[in-house]
This record gives structure tokens, C-alpha cells and sequence, in this order.
């Protein structure tokens, strides 16, 4: 019989606040943050998660997060290249682009919200259609990432100021390439290419006018263009002197407090602030002054200056020639006052520095309707998973008092604010610690809240001590400290090693605990009680340690182990060995020696029989504990295996064997599951995105805690779902293959046949416009769904086709039944035509242009067929035509080659025209209704404004007669 195991799967990820690898958004009350893989919703005032947006099944990192102007709409982008578009309300994803092959490093709406541009770190850009949820093309120009879009709308004083007809839209695009971008969008074509800097440009913002740009660059530099609306106007010709139109022209550099790289610069949405980050730590805010202000300004600058030089005359430092001609100078200032342009450098002045208590990933400015009258707010995503919010105070008259922001919520607790470096779990599984270099945090299982908060060194390891109440946490500096949960204390500190407690671990009895140094020692502790309480005699009991002797060994000691059964004791060394004791005794026992590189941890099975051991080599051994025989070598990991535990019986369950079935972790990032008597790998685990440091397993066998560097901690929760070996490694293989002739179809910039790696099937190489597709394991399922439903129909029709001509000729008798129907379509109870509209009706709108392109040449001609007889039923006909006219443009040579076609199209035309003529014919209807509508509706606003209720031409000349009664009231000097 085939062993089955049950399958373990993600349940929970906690610890959490924000990730690094994305922008963060806020709207003056909440804060949109990636955590990973999801986008978590944090109310900042109460420090509460509100939301988590997780889409099962998907593992690719957030890298990129925009706010829609349809304020409930988020476009979100990920490291595998897709865009999904989110329902803030609904938390579910409403549509999922896919079509750049790179981590999506840019995004963009529009003012309406209805297009979405997308720039990836493949250089391209894609504009989509969101409210069609297809890709509208894709323009090729940047030669690396894209690391800022922004759409530009013309305001140009020539234009109608009441036409209504939609404007030509710009989009404005930076890259690493240092080159900055203007594309039209009706054209599809760059129109300028600026050299901007001399490094990479790093990010970019336009003023609320769509006037300004200001670009930052890697070095520290903050530019400054003017955008030309007349130009824009006009388009692209030839000035007088040969050269093409500019549209961006430099207009000056602005100064900025460091010389770091500016990674972020943004305007305030209603109020006059530009925010510039370019210090890992700090947030430099401008204040833009009104052009009064400037002008002032001015004045007093040429005040200043006219003073100096009638000091310096009064000095009598100059020649009377000299001061005749400064006169002259100073009239002619003067006539120029007037007219003198406003310099930028005198318009954005700094107005203060925001300094954060860690390294800034990104800021946003909060929302004026929906954040606190009066204020404008800052919120600041750090890259120590955590969140801070300034407030801003408003400009005032005053010199005396310097503006300073001042924090004024922050959201910290619930997460590390460095790598986690050790997990343990409390005997009845409820509680966990996990401690990392600062803190150590208690959390309860149930719930994943963090209950505890507590400061500690640099811990490596931990445990909890008997009777689950105190906590003991090895550290980096050579100390133990113990730590009571119940009244968030630290209790002891002792001075245990003089270097790194890299293990420690409870004797199964809870009787003693051992620990192993880098200096070379391992030391035995025992349990002292004493009360918390000296003067009270009924105060609860502490646990206290107690040396009690040493063993000193010839090299560091990374892990040490006690068996189950408490015969032995395990001590893995720096040399690549592993020692096993007598623990009552300490009397030399077994030697396994066999890894290449020094063992990092260990772990001895509930029967006392196997020992595991994983290495930095990337190996894992088992290993017999009776003879000291290596039972099997195991290529386990890609990286250092960082630490391996056996799963734990239920220990309700008395009569169940113990389990030799054990877990690992690794620096490639995986959680490993394996059978330590088949030497099988069970099960792969995905889900964290950095280093697994620590690993903890259920004392009841129900689930498995594992830490990483991403500062995130996850349960793998055992299901009730059988699991098959077999089985498995079939889904595996199925996957590669999958992902395999999606990436060779989704070949780029090399003829066909070539045999390079990167070769193209749709685009000649250079093209700055083309398509957008991407073939993924979605749109070749969805083509295969396509090609069955389309071979299912032809055989139904063909069978009756046959039957129908056999009767017509007289070569079948009345009696014979006609040939059963295909079981399928008998299911559904529908004809062929409209099973297979129904199957392609269920692919999404944005796989449907990439399953098509799927289908081969046959298969094409044969859903022509189709089209013709869905546009002559009128089902669905904004579906169809979209599948014509795509068709049509992929296989226009074979279509023009091929006469048969012919026969299908002059039909196809005449009903898909007669269709479409009835759509427009409604659509006008309905557009002249609402248009009435809408008149009528003004017209009726209007009266109300005007018009009170009531108000008659008597009433209104006795209003005006009580105005003329008003007392006057004398007021005396």
C-alpha cells in the first residue's frame, strides 16, 4: 500500500507592520503598506490592522502601490510582472494585468482613473485599459527601469475653455538611463528625450498646474523643467532655424541639505508643500511661497543692497565716477522691478526637516477631507517594519519660533524591528517568543496578537523555562536573561559565557538546562525557586539558574541536544563534528564526523534512536544513536541549513509511535518536510522571502512556527488532507513544463528559428510601439479550454450534419435514432454554438488576446464560424467583435492567403455590421436621454438657487422696505 502523509499548509503570517519593497500609500486616516506579498490596511490612530489583502495561492512580492482617483480602487504591482487592480471595500482583486516579464518598479492613472501605465525594470511601458481590462500597447524606448510615470494634461490658453471633447494626453517618464521622456499617447511615439543628469534619475513629481517638473537624481541633484503648454498645443514642427519643438526646458537646480541619492519627491495635493527625501533618515519639506511674497522679497533684497552701497559711499571707499555710474544702476533696477521674473530658488524655500527614528522607504501626504482640520500630515513607511506619522504645522508670521514636525502616531508594536533570530513555543503551544537583535515579543497563538514587548541584547537563542511563565534568552555578548511574562520583567541577567550562547536546551524531565558557548564551554544549570514576592509567602514562584558545572570542550560549541529519554547528551563543534556524552556522567560516548562544514543545529527523535544533524554544507544526515552509523546523506537546501527539528507526537495520543518525520530551514528560504525512515522530502514549502533563521514545532504536532530576515513569522499548519508522494512530484514536473513553453512563447528581440535564447514570434526587433501579450500558465489553460470546447462543437455538428444527409438521401430508415449528444454538451443542455461561447465568455478579459493567440491557423478558421453565427444571433456582440477584429490583425497574411476564409468573412460582415448598427442606434438613444436628463436636471438646480419657495413680487418689495429700516448706530471717537 502507497504511504500517504498529511499535507501541511500556510495559515497564518504575522509580525508584519510594512515591508521595504514597495511605496506606501496614506489618505489622512489610513495607511496602505505592503507586507510581502500582501498590501496590509493599518488605522494609524489606533494602531489596529483593519485589512489584509492576500490573493490565495500567489507568492510574488509587492513592489508597487497607487491610489486610482475612483478613491475605493488600488492598482497594486509585483516582482513577477503583474498588476492587480484592487477593490479597497471589497478586499478582493477586481482584474489582473500581466504583461511586463520584470518587477513592476512604476505606476500611473490617469485624472479620470481609467487608464493605468505601468513601467517594469524590463524598460517597458504598458498603457491599460482599466475599465476594458485589456493592454492598449506597449512603448519600448528606456534602455533600463522605469522609476517614475506621471501623466500630463495640457492646459493650453489656445484651447476652447468649453470643449468638452477629451484632451491629448502626455505621459512623462524617468529611468535609470538618466534619460527623461515625453510620450504622446495619440501618436504612440516619444516626442523629446532629455538628457536630465549625469546619473541614474531616481524619481520625478509634476506640480498641481502640470507646469513644473522636478527630477532627482542619483547623486544627490534636484532639477527643476518647465513644461511648454503652448508647444504642446501645436505639436511637433520645425522652428525657423531648422530644429525640432521643445517641450521641457531646464529652468534651474534647486539646493538641497545632503548630496545623498533623492528617492522620493512629492507635492502636496491642495496645499503649497514639495517633500523631498534624499537622507536615509529624513524628509526635507519646501514651502512654496505665494508670487506677493517673492515680490517682497525682492524688494527687500534690493533694500539691502541700496543701504550697503550708501554705507560703503559714506566710507568714501569709491571714486565719484564709480558711484555716478551705481546710481545709474540702482534708476534702472528700479524701471525693472516690475518686470523681473520670479526666480524658483526665491519660490520653494525650506521650511523643515522631518527626521525619522529609522531608514525611510517611502512618505505620503495624508488627505486633506479625510485627516484632521488645519493640519497637514506626513506619513513616513520605514524600512525597520515600521510606521510614523508627522504632523505638520501651518506657516506662521512669526521669526522667533522655528517650525518643527512632530510625530504624532506610530505603529511599531506589532512586529521585530530587525531579522528574527529565535522562536520558542510554550509547552501547551499557546504562547510564542521570538527574539531578535533588541526586542523580545510574546505572542498569542490563537489570536497572533503581540502581548508582550520586551527590550534584550542581540539574542541568539531562547527557551521557556518549567511551568511556561519565564522566558530564558541567550545573547551575543555571553549572557542569560530571564524574563517574566506575566509582569513583562526582567528578572535576571547572569553572566553565563564570555563569548556568543549560540544553544541552549531543557532537559525533557525540566529538571536542568544546558548551554553551549564560543568559548568553548557547556554549562549545566539548574532550577532554583524563590518568591516574587520575599515578604508575601503566597507571591508566585520564579524560577532561578543555578551553575552547577562545566564541560569545557576543544573548539566553539554551536548546538548542544539532550536526548528524549535523558541518557545523552549531543554537542555539535566548530570542527565539523558532533559529540554525544553520557549525560549523567559526562563520559565520552559516539563521534559523527562527515560534514564538510561546521553543524549549525540538531535534533534527536522521541524514541531516542535517530539523531539529525544539518550543516552550512547544505546537507542533512541522520544518523543511528545506538552505533553512530550515518543512515543517509541529504542534499537538503541550496544555502546553509540553518536549523532542523523532529515533529513532536501529539501528546494526547499515547499509543501513536514517535515520529521520525522532521523539519528544516534553510538561507534559500525554504521550509522543508521530511521522512527521516524513507529519506524522502515530503513536502516544499514557499512563502518567505528571506533568510529562514529559526524554526519552532509544536509540542502537540498540529503546526510548525518558522522566522525569517523578511522580520515576518508563519504558521504551516498540518491539514486533514492526504498527500501522496507520487502525486506530487507529477504536479511539480507539470509546473516546470507549464512555465517552460510560456517563457519559450514569450520570447523576445530574435527572428523565429533563430535558436536564441530570447527569439521573438510576434515583433521585429526596434519597434518603440507594439502589442502587449504575455503568455503565462493561465492563458495556455484558458487557449487549451478554448481548442476542446471549439473540437467538442465541429463533432456534434459534423454527427448530425451526417445523420441529417443519410436521412435526406433515404439511407436510413425513420426508426434509427439520430447519434447521441455529446455528454457535456447534454450536461449544460445548451447547442454547440453556445457551449462555445460560454467557454470563452468564462476567460478573463485579460488573458483573453494571449489565449487566442494560443489557438493554431485551424482552429482560427474554425471559431470564424462561430463568430458568424454569434454576430447574426446578436449574443454578446461586444465580446465577438473584440475577437474579430483581434483575429483579423494577428492572421491578416493567412487570412488574405487563404481563399476558404472568404466564404466565412463576406457573411461575417454583413451580420457584425447589421449588429453593431443596432448597439450604436441604442447607445445613441440612451446617450440623447440622459443628456435630456442631465438638462433638465441643471435647469432645475438653477431655479432652486434662484428661486426661493414662497417668494412672490409682494413679499420680495416688503423684504427690501425692512432693509431700509435698519438703525444706524453712531459710534463716538
Amino acid at each position: 500500500m502507497v504511504q500517504s502523509y498529511l499535507r501541511h499548509g500556510p495559515t497564518e503570517a504575522f509580525g508584519l507592520v510594512c515591508s521595504s519593497s514597495s511605496n506606501s500609500q496614506y489618505d489622512g486616516k489610513l495607511a496602505y503598506v505592503p507586507a510581502l506579498e500582501d498590501v496590509l490596511v493599518w488605522d494609524v490612530k489606533k494602531g489596529q490592522m483593519l485589512a489584509m489583502w492576500h490573493e490565495t495561492g500567489h507568492r510574488a512580492e509587492v513592489t508597487c502601490i497607487v491610489r486610482s482617483p475612483q478613491k475605493d480602487h488600488f492598482a497594486v504591482g509585483y516582482a513577477d510582472g503583474s498588476v492587480r487592480l484592487w477593490s479597497a471595500s471589497a478586499g478582493s482583486v477586481l482584474t489582473t494585468f500581466n504583461g511586463h516579464k520584470k518587477a513592476i518598479t512604476a505606476l500611473a492613472f490617469d485624472e479620470s482613473g481609467t487608464r493605468l501605465a505601468s513601467g517594469s525594470q524590463d524598460t517597458d511601458l504598458i498603457l491599460w485599459d482599466v475599465v476594458g481590462e485589456a493592454g492598449l500597447f506597449r512603448l519600448r524606448g528606456h534602455r533600463d527601469q522605469i522609476t517614475a510615470i506621471r501623466f500630463l494634461t495640457p492646459n493650453s490658453s489656445t484651447a476652447p475653455s468649453t470643449s468638452t471633447g477629451s484632451t491629448a494626453a502626455f505621459l512623462l517618464t524617468s529611468s535609470k538611463d538618466t534619460f527623461l521622456k515625453l510620450w504622446d499617447l495619440s501618436t504612440q511615439h516619444c516626442i523629446q528625450t532629455v538628457v536630465a543628469h549625469r546619473s541614474e534619475i531616481w524619481s520625478l513629481d509634476l506640480d498641481t498646474n502640470h507646469e513644473l517638473v522636478f527630477t532627482g537624481s542619483g547623486e544627490g541633484e534636484l532639477k527643476a523643467w518647465r513644461v511648454d503648454h503652448e508647444a504642446l498645443a501645436e505639436g511637433l514642427r520645425e522652428t525657423e532655424s531648422g530644429e525640432v519643438t521643445k517641450f521641457i526646458h531646464p529652468v534651474t537646480t534647486l539646493p538641497l541639505s545632503s548630496k545623498h541619492r533623492v528617492s522620493q519627491i512629492t507635492f502636496h495635493p491642495s496645499r503649497p508643500f514639495l517633500a523631498v527625501q534624499s537622507q536615509d533618515r529624513s524628509v526635507e519639506l519646501f514651502r512654496i511661497r505665494t508670487e506677493e511674497e517673492v515680490r517682497k522679497k525682492q524688494m527687500r533684497r534690493r533694500k539691502r543692497a541700496k543701504e550697503k552701497k550708501e554705507q560703503a559711499k559714506a566710507k568714501g571707499k569709491k571714486g565719484k565716477f564709480q558711484e555716478s555710474e551705481d546710481e545709474d544702476a540702482d534708476d534702472a533696477m528700479d524701471v525693472d522691478q516690475e518686470d523681473q521674473e520670479i526666480d524658483l530658488v526665491d519660490l520653494f524655500t525650506p521650511y523643515l526637516v522631518i527626521r525619522a527614528s529609522g531608514k525611510i522607504r517611502s512618505f505620503d501626504f495624508g488627505d486633506e477631507e479625510t485627516g484632521p482640520k488645519g493640519s497637514t500630515q506626513l506619513l513616513v513607511a520605514l524600512s525597520t517594519n515600521a510606521l510614523e506619522v508627522y504632523s505638520i504645522p501651518q506657516p506662521t508670521k512669526s521669526k522667533d519660533a522655528l517650525p518643527e514636525a512632530i510625530r504624532v502616531y506610530s505603529v511599531d508594536l506589532q512586529g521585530h524591528r530587525t531579522d528574527v533570530r529565535t522562536l520558542c513555543l510554550s509547552s501547551d503551544d499557546v504562547l510564542l517568543a521570538s527574539a531578535s537583535n533588541g526586542q523580545l515579543k510574546i505572542w498569542n497563538m490563537r489570536t497572533t496578537a503581540c502581548i508582550r514587548t520586551l527590550d534584550c541584547g542581540y539574542a541568539v537563542c531562547s527557551t521557556f523555562l518549567p511551568g511556561d511563565r519565564q522566558v530564558a534568552v541567550g545573547t551575543k555578548s555571553g549572557e542569560i536573561m530571564v524574563y517574566d511574562v506575566a509582569s513583562s520583567s526582567l528578572i535576571d541577567t547572569i553572566k553565563a559565557h564570555t563569548a556568543t550562547v549560540w544553544s541552549m536546551h531543557l532537559r525533557a524531565d525540566g529538571q536542568a538546562l544546558v548551554t553551549g558557548s564560543a568559548d568553548k564551554d557547556i554549562k549545566f544549570w539548574e532550577f532554583e525557586e524563590r518568591l516574587a514576592d520575599s515578604e508575601n509567602p503566597r507571591s508566585a514562584k520564579l524560577l532561578s539558574l543555578v551553575h552547577v558545572r562545566t564541560l569545557k570542550m576543544t573548539d566553539d560549541v554551536l548546538s548542544v541536544r539532550y536526548s528524549p529519554n535523558g541518557k545523552l547528551l549531543a554537542v555539535a563543534l566548530l570542527d565539523s563534528t558532533v559529540k554525544v556524552f553520557y549525560q549523567d556522567t559526562l563520559k565520552f560516548f559516539l563521534s559523527l564526523y562527515g560534514h564538510k562544514l561546521p553543524v549549525l543545529s540538531m535534533d534527536i527523535s522521541g524514541d531516542s534512536k535517530l539523531i539529525v544533524t544539518c550543516s552550512a554544507d547544505k546537507n542533512v544526515k541522520i544518523w543511528g544513536l545506538d552505533f553512530g552509523d550515518c543512515h543517509r546523506s541529504i542534499f537538503a537546501h541550496d544555502e546553509s541549513v540553518m536549523q532542523v527539528a523532529f515533529e513532536r507526537n501529539d501528546t494526547r495520543d499515547i499509543n501513536e509511535k514517535p515520529s521520525h518525520y522532521f523539519w528544516t530551514v534553510g538561507k534559500d528560504k525554504m521550509v522543508k518536510y521530511w521522512d527521516g525512515d524513507k529519506f524522502e522530502n515530503i513536502q516544499k514549502l514557499e512563502g518567505h522571502h528571506g533568510e529562514v533563521w529559526a524554526l519552532a514545532v509544536s509540542n502537540h504536532g498540529k503546526f510548525v512556527v518558522t522566522g525569517s530576515h523578511d522580520k515576518s513569522i508563519r504558521v504551516w499548519e498540518k491539514l486533514d488532507e492526504p498527500l501522496f508522494l507520487e502525486e506530487e512530484r507529477e504536479r511539480e514536473l507539470e509546473n516546470i513544463y507549464e512555465s517552460g513553453i510560456a517563457d519559450s512563447l514569450n520570447r523576445s528581440d530574435a527572428a523565429i528559428g533563430s535558436g536564441a535564447d530570447d527569439a521573438a514570434p510576434t515583433t521585429q526587433a526596434g519597434a518603440e510601439v507594439t502589442s502587449v501579450s504575455k503568455q503565462t500558465t493561465e492563458t495556455l489553460m484558458a487557449g487549451e479550454r478554448i481548442i476542446e470546447a471549439l473540437d467538442i462543437a465541429d463533432a456534434e455538428i459534423a454527427a448530425f450534419r451526417e445523420y441529417e444527409e443519410a436521412k435526406a438521401k433515404g439511407g436510413l430508415a425513420d426508426q434509427v435514432a439520430p447519434p447521441p449528444r455529446n455528454p457535456v454538451l447534454a450536461a449544460y443542455d445548451v447547442e454547440p454554438e453556445q457551449y462555445v461561447l460560454m467557454v470563452v465568455e468564462k476567460v478573463s478579459a485579460t488573458a483573453l488576446y494571449d489565449a487566442l493567440l494560443v489557438l493554431p491557423f485551424g482552429k482560427v478558421v474554425s471559431l470564424m464560424i462561430y463568430l458568424n453565427i454569434w454576430a447574426q444571433r446578436e449574443w454578446n456582440i461586444v465580446l465577438t467583435s473584440r475577437i474579430i477584429f483581434f483575429l483579423l490583425k494577428t492572421h491578416y497574411h493567412q487570412i488574405v492567403a487563404n481563399r476558404i476564409m472568404r466564404t466565412a468573412l463576406i457573411p461575417l460582415r454583413k451580420h457584425l455590421r447589421g449588429s453593431l448598427r443596432k448597439q450604436k442606434d441604442t447607445l445613441s438613444y440612451n446617450l440623447a436621454a440622459l443628456k435630456y436628463i442631465k438638462r433638465q436636471n441643471d435647469a432645475q438646480r438653477t431655479a432652486d438657487f434662484y428661486e426661493e419657495e414662497g417668494l412672490d413680487e409682494e413679499t420680495v418689495r416688503g423684504r427690501i422696505a425692512e432693509g431700509k429700516k435698519r438703525k444706524r448706530v453712531n459710534i463716538k471717537a
